[in-house]
């Protein structure tokens, strides 16, 4: 584990820890060390939506921590839960500013339905996250594992450490998942 020049561990567990304990400083360092890591998770998620999308990476990640800096009752067991919590927080987020913008086009008069004509190469998040939820509803544990794969950018081991699960496991689901989900969004 690094330190900081202070001596300080420089560890996202501790930092959460000090967090839940009531540290002020704690959710400034915990900042400084995923940061980085939420930045790039938002900007690889944003990348996919369509080029009329007007949320940015930096925009995500500062809403993330809004809603983060509130919630102090959770027992946080590392780094790979923070970024489960925020995964399932960052997905609330995108699926609200998805929904807002959907409500400006209908308000301002613009057609909705997309030109079947181009279909679109990435599927709109209001269809992922409303086929999420139908996976949800008989595969609750595969939709958790798409969860942090497409919302929050882990890995198979990460999955498996946050979810305590075997490799083995997560990698099965994730299979069955991703072409459930295939065939779901494509209408297939």
């Amino acid at each position: 584990m690094a330190q900081l020049e202070s001596g300080i561990p420089e560890s996202v567990t501790f930092w959460l820890r000090r967090w839940t304990d009531g540290s002020e400083d704690a959710l400034e360092q915990l900042t400084r060390l995923v940061y980085a890591d939420l930045r790039r998770l938002a900007a690889w998620y944003l990348r996919s939506e369509d080029p009329g999308h007007t949320l940015q990476a930096t925009a995500l990640v500062h809403e993330l921590y809004l809603r983060i800096s509130s919630v102090q009752d959770i027992d946080w067991k590392g780094r790979a839960h923070f970024i489960s919590v925020a995964t399932q927080m960052m997905r609330r987020i995108l699926i609200d500013h998805a929904r807002k913008r959907q409500a400006a086009k209908r308000d301002a008069g613009t057609a909705i339905a997309a030109d079947q004509s181009h279909p679109a190469a990435v599927p709109d998040v209001l269809d992922v996250d409303r086929a999420i939820d139908r996976l949800a509803a008989d595969y609750p544990r595969h939709a958790r594992i798409v969860e942090l794969r497409f919302f929050g950018g882990l890995e198979a081991p990460e999955i498996a450490q946050v979810m305590d699960l075997s490799l083995r496991t997560v990698e099965r689901d994730w299979h069955f998942a991703k072409a459930w989900l295939q065939h779901e969004v494509s209408g297939i």
